[in-house]
């Protein structure tokens, strides 16, 4: 896992990899809540290139970042999904409130305010 601050954007990158399961949900959480709060970011792209397996506490750690963008007036962006990863998204309905976008420079044109990506 890796978590990055792209300031420009007032956002942060966290790259998922490997298994998203609940050993690994609160570091990410704890990590990105902390990289948020110092540094004022609002923005939140998930890189899930990487990512072998998710379970529910997966899901919980998505949506937990989703809520938090929008209570500050973000968004929250996710690329990099496989097949079996997009199934899921789609079946928790996270796909109607987290934008998927197929790559990173869709991810920033959608959380740019002045540009909004359509797929």
């Amino acid at each position: 896992m890796e978590i990055r601050l792209l300031g420009e954007k007032r956002a942060i990158l966290i790259k998922v990899d490997g298994e998203l399961d609940h050993h690994m949900a609160g570091k990410i959480k704890e990590q990105a809540d902390r990289k948020m709060r110092s540094t004022n970011a609002v923005n939140v792209i998930f890189d899930l290139s990487g990512m072998t397996f998710m379970d529910s506490a997966g899901i919980g750690v998505m949506m937990g970042r989703y809520k938090k963008t929008r209570m500050l007036g973000g968004k929250t962006a996710v690329y990099g999904t496989n097949a079996q990863t997009l199934r899921i998204i789609k079946m928790s309905g996270m796909d109607k409130v987290i934008k998927i976008v197929p790559g990173f420079d869709k991810a920033i044109r959608y959380i740019d305010k002045e540009e909004i990506y359509n797929g």
